[in-house]
């Protein structure tokens, strides 16, 4: 039998059962489709919080006060010697350190005339923009005062700037936060959103006015930058060495932004290939489909092999015969399986605009190989049987 009377006999049985193969077709591609929107999902998802992460930088280390299990609000409360003004301006001397930025946080009313907004206010030092890549918009940041007695000024984000002031220039105006009056010195560029928090509904003011504002004795956190030619693990060893010279004990916690952006990226892979595994059993269901078709077809079909058989087709042409048919309506629905995605994602983007997605070319190949090889497992038994018909029995059944 030629090659080409082979494809001939293949596109005609599938092709005469519109309806099955359209059917047996229809459950690989939703299976195909299920697992290419996972996937990009999970894979738009890493790229969208690993970016969100890392728009403040990857030579960034945050140290924090308490250790580990008692990091954050509860570090704060119970670490024996909290983070001072003190140990940010000894940092600064450390070989290889470019930016340090103590930081305290907390939330209130700002007000400007009879107009108030409630938003997080941040102590921060003059070292904060180019450390965390923020850029000024309009006016200055906060001068450099390391006098522990920083005059009143304040810099407001994009969102805050608009709420209190609307489309006029707030500079040199004065708000009140907490009862204490601030000058307005400068506007901080649009940022957007970080992980649902509104970087831009924010007031900066210096660190030591912040402590003051909400009665603390320590700072929340210090963020220190460091040059591209030094590695993360030294200068988190320098930071180490020299707060424990002035804590008498390792009483903080250490966190470096490739650190944390490698740990974040190992759980979104594992997370999209969790997904995709659970896109997975719609491609199983799908290969169950075809084995189950393909089964019945060779029920239906007896006759037929025993007359190819007695006209002198090999058991291997039979075989190849109905594989190729088991791959050709699996292929077929892995190219439906792309036709449902284009129209799920296009649904998806104007539903939801912003769910990122990241649809990778190398996705659409390997949806439709997977597709073939599918059919190809999912065909071999019913196939098999299909060859070893005895052409006598098989010529019988007519």
């Amino acid at each position: 039998m030629r090659f080409r009377d082979s494809t001939r006999m293949i596109l005609g049985a599938v092709l005469s059962n519109r309806g099955k193969s359209l059917l047996t077709a229809l459950g690989i591609g939703v299976g195909i489709a299920a697992v290419t929107l996972l996937t990009s999902l999970g894979e738009g998802l890493q790229h969208y919080l690993l970016g969100q992460f890392s728009q403040f930088g990857t030579r960034i280390i945050a140290i924090n006060p308490g250790k580990d299990i008692t990091q954050g609000l509860g570090g704060i409360i119970s670490s024996t010697k909290p983070l001072s003004l003190g140990d940010a301006e000894s940092l600064r001397l450390l070989p290889g350190i470019e930016r340090v930025v103590p930081v305290v946080q907390g939330a209130g009313a700002v007000e400007y005339g009879n107009r108030e907004r409630k938003g997080d206010i941040l102590g921060v030092g003059s070292d904060m923009p180019s450390a965390w890549q923020f850029r000024v918009a309009m006016g200055r940041f906060l001068p450099d005062d390391q006098s522990g007695r920083s005059r009143s000024y304040a810099v407001l984000g994009h969102t805050m700037k608009t709420e209190l002031f609307g489309a006029s220039n707030p500079l040199g105006q004065n708000i009140r936060i907490g009862g204490l009056r601030f000058r307005v010195i400068g506007v901080i560029e649009e940022k957007g959103q970080m992980l649902g928090f509104d970087m831009d509904d924010i007031v900066y003011i210096p660190t030591d006015k912040a402590l003051q504002l909400f009665n603390r004795e320590g700072l929340m956190e210090i963020d220190v930058t460091f040059g591209p030619s030094h590695s993360s693990t030294r200068i988190a060893e320098r930071v180490t060495q020299r707060l424990l010279e002035r804590h008498g004990e390792e009483d903080f916690t250490l966190t470096s932004q490739d650190e944390m952006l490698a740990t974040m990226n190992k759980v979104l892979q594992i997370l999209t290939i969790g997904v995709a595994a659970l896109g997975g059993i719609s491609l199983l269901v799908g290969a169950i489909g075809i084995a189950t078709i393909m089964t019945i077809t060779v029920g239906e079909r007896t006759a037929e092999i025993g007359l190819l058989r007695s006209i002198g087709s090999s058991r291997r042409q039979v075989l190849i015969l109905f594989l190729g048919e088991a791959v050709l309506m699996s292929v077929l629905g892995g190219l439906l399986g792309l036709l449902i995605l284009t129209v799920v994602l296009s649904a998806i983007k104007l539903a939801v605009p912003g769910l990122p997605f990241a649809l990778n070319p190398i996705y659409l190949i390997a949806a439709i190989v997977v597709s073939g090889l599918i059919g190809l497992v999912a065909g071999v038994v019913p196939a098999r049987k299909a060859a070893q018909l005895d052409p006598v029995d098989a010529l019988r059944t007519e």
